[in-house]
């Protein structure tokens, strides 16, 4: 992460999970007891480890297992906190649960279009993690906070940031969007500063993948 936002900003450390345990490749989505593998592990780690010289006052989870296991890792480097859950950065309801990855892979990702309405949709994600961010902004203004997440979660969160429409085709163009990388990696950081308290205020944004470093 270069140019390190000012401490004196709220800054929300949207966290991707660590690599999951998934020897059957399939899209796990909310599926009970999906883990994070001995790898993840070491990322998460690597991520606390990361954000371990920040002042960071709150860490915030989805409540599946291996977002919980990801801030558990980040928590061993503040001791003094505790994880608290929120359904609003659970991943995303999807209809593809438990079907093979490839087939979310042959079509780029995208898991909404054509859905039914039961299904969420990119922008009803990000309106719910959008009440995170009012939240936090009002509970932790001036700190840092810490929000494990979903890879798509945080590329919808990205979009709305950088003004981008939020669509499934926008989800493969967050490198021309300005964002560090084509997805947010296992057990990176995108952080989002926060300089007002207005809500209208779209946060900059700086991502770090750890392993990289």
């Amino acid at each position: 992460m270069t140019n390190r936002p000012l401490n004196e900003s709220t800054i929300i450390h949207l966290v991707r999970h660590g690599h999951v345990h998934n020897p059957d490749k399939i899209l796990y989505g909310r599926l009970p007891r999906f883990r994070l593998s001995d790898k993840g592990r070491r990322q998460a780690r690597d991520a606390g480890r990361f954000l371990s010289d920040q002042p960071v006052h709150g860490v915030f989870s989805s409540p599946m297992l291996r977002a919980r296991q990801t801030a558990g890792e980040i928590l061993t480097f503040f001791p003094d906190l505790k994880l608290r859950t929120s359904i609003w950065l659970n991943e995303v309801c999807t209809s593809y649960e438990g079907l093979p990855a490839d087939q979310v892979d042959r079509r780029k990702g995208d898991i909404y279009t054509g859905s039914a309405a039961c299904f969420e949709q990119p922008t009803d994600i990000f309106e719910r993690v959008k009440k995170f961010f009012t939240r936090m902004r009002t509970q932790f203004a001036g700190r840092h906070v810490v929000a494990v997440s979903h890879g798509d979660v945080i590329t919808f969160s990205v979009l709305w940031a950088k003004k981008c429409e939020l669509t499934p085709a926008n989800k493969g163009r967050l490198h021309q969007a300005g964002y560090g990388a084509s997805y947010p990696a296992h057990a990176s950081i995108t952080s989002l500063v926060f300089e007002t308290p207005s809500e209208e205020e779209r946060p900059v944004i700086y991502y770090h993948h750890p392993q990289d470093a």
